[in-house]
């Protein structure tokens, strides 16, 4: 006889036991794998007519994952990188089930047997220096707003931060004595320190000097004192991309999000000769291998390589048009 698991009982003990206890997962994995669920179980209890808390294990089977995965790209007109960010939410569960339940093992097996959809990789957006450099200037220093999205423009320029570690960091993780740097806790619970220009720890210098709004603030507070949130920092950034705009007319051509401003810190340290390895350790990625598409996509890197070698050589042919009785054959 086979044991009911309660998908009730699994699901708690996988976001409690395994992601915030044994993995530490950050704050942003914890809001987006939450989010699947309740996807998931509004869907699972207008298919199956059955309470989300009533479920068993076996109810979530890979027919009714795969239906799921199907209606959000129908339906929600999610794109195939959502669609696999909520595969991957769903593969992690079932992994963490396959060690509480394992008489349910078949059944888990072929839900991770999914697989993630393929879909085209663009090359990666970045911002040339001039780009960088009328963006900066766009923010009105003359106010407390301007200076703190100044300074925040910069910093992620510079040290090429994650929007939830620019969000998240505190007075406390940004060093400004000898060996000037931010520390923060990237994806993974992992710590690193990212080292700061002169420019930089001026401009932050200058920053933290200004009175606090609250007690515990981060170091990029909203008008309340309390932390930015991810749609803020959004928002502030496509204000004052308009307004570069005027002035860098490039710059109304590309889509500014925090991201592309990480990846310009890459682009960066790239045409500068830094190597991979060395980027990804400052990027913070799990593998050099994601560190690969900033390479992919510096064509000013790859004109340069092509410099460097003796192409082959090919001789211009002369186009000379069929005769007309030809063409009219080869039109048929």
């Amino acid at each position: 006889m086979t044991t009911r698991a309660s998908f009730a009982t699994l699901l708690e003990g996988f976001f409690t036991q395994r992601l915030m206890h044994q993995r530490q997962a950050s704050a942003h994995t914890i809001a987006s794998y939450r989010d699947t669920f309740r996807m998931l179980l509004r869907f699972v209890q207008k298919r199956l007519h059955k309470a989300p808390s009533a479920l068993a294990l076996e109810d979530i089977d890979a027919p009714l994952v795969a239906a799921f995965l199907d209606e959000l790209e129908t339906t929600r007109g999610v794109k195939a990188r959502t669609r696999n960010l909520r595969l991957t939410a769903v593969h992690s569960f079932f992994r963490y089930a396959s060690y509480e339940a394992p008489t349910h093992a078949a059944q888990i097996a072929r839900v991770l047997a999914i697989p993630a959809k393929k879909f085209d990789r663009t090359l990666v957006g970045f911002l040339s220096r001039t780009e960088v450099d009328a963006l900066l200037a766009a923010p009105d220093r003359a106010v407390w707003s301007g200076r703190r999205d100044h300074a925040l423009i910069l910093l992620a320029v510079q040290t090429g931060l994650r929007l939830s570690e620019l969000i998240s960091l505190r007075r406390d993780d940004v060093q400004l004595g000898t060996g000037s740097h931010v520390r923060v806790i990237g994806k993974g619970r992992k710590e690193r320190c990212t080292p700061l220009s002169k420019a930089t720890r001026a401009v932050l210098a200058a920053w933290l000097r200004e009175p606090t709004l609250a007690s515990n603030q981060p170091v990029f507070p909203n008008a309340r004192g309390g932390p930015l949130s991810a749609h803020g920092v959004h928002y502030l950034l496509a204000k004052h991309v308009a307004i570069a705009g005027k002035h860098c007319t490039s710059l109304t051509r590309k889509r500014v999000s925090p991201h592309v401003l990480r990846h310009t810190t890459a682009m960066d340290l790239l045409q500068g000769g830094v190597e991979q390895s060395v980027i990804a350790l400052w990027l913070g990625h799990e593998s050099i291998e994601t560190t690969q598409i900033y390479l992919d996509a510096n064509l000013e890197l790859k004109e340069k390589m092509l410099e460097k070698i003796t192409p082959p050589s090919g001789k211009p042919g002369r186009f000379r048009p069929d005769d007309k009785l030809l063409a009219f054959l080869k039109s048929l």
